[in-house]
């Protein structure tokens, strides 16, 4: 398998599908998150409770790769990925809100055997909290 298609149904998976469950097929039992949440541990468990409180609370979100970078040589893989969503559930310490929000951020992933061994994420988490607070 290539390091675009393993990005992809990386991405598809987890980010358009959410299917956090299916999480084991995708990650290395060893995997790493070098950027967990706050109060999450940097394995497997941690990644796949971001995902599921993610989801509780952006029920309809839907994310869209805007572009991928691909170091065969490293083995890394850079998702570059605009999403959208409704806030319906508590997140970050805000209440719902029903708004809908737009941000965006970048995944790195390095892959061994098919299988995504570490991950690095970034998202704008300020223009996050900007949409859900009162002023926005």
């Amino acid at each position: 398998m290539t390091l675009d298609d393993i990005a992809d149904r990386w991405f598809r998976q987890l980010w358009q599908q959410g299917d956090w469950e299916g999480l084991d097929r995708l990650h290395a039992p060893h995997f790493v998150d070098r950027t967990p949440g706050p109060n999450r541990a940097p394995d497997n468990a941690g990644f796949k409770k971001g995902i599921r409180e993610f989801y509780e609370a952006f029920p309809d979100f839907r994310a869209e790769i805007d572009h991928t970078v691909v170091d065969d040589e490293a083995r890394k893989i850079a998702i570059r990925w605009t999403a959208s969503a409704t806030h319906i559930g508590p997140y970050l310490g805000f209440a719902p809100t029903r708004k809908r929000i737009a941000f965006a951020g970048i995944e790195i992933l390095r892959v061994e055997d098919d299988l995504v061994v570490e991950r690095w994420g970034e998202w704008d988490g300020l223009g996050l909290r900007a949409q859900l607070s009162s002023g926005a």
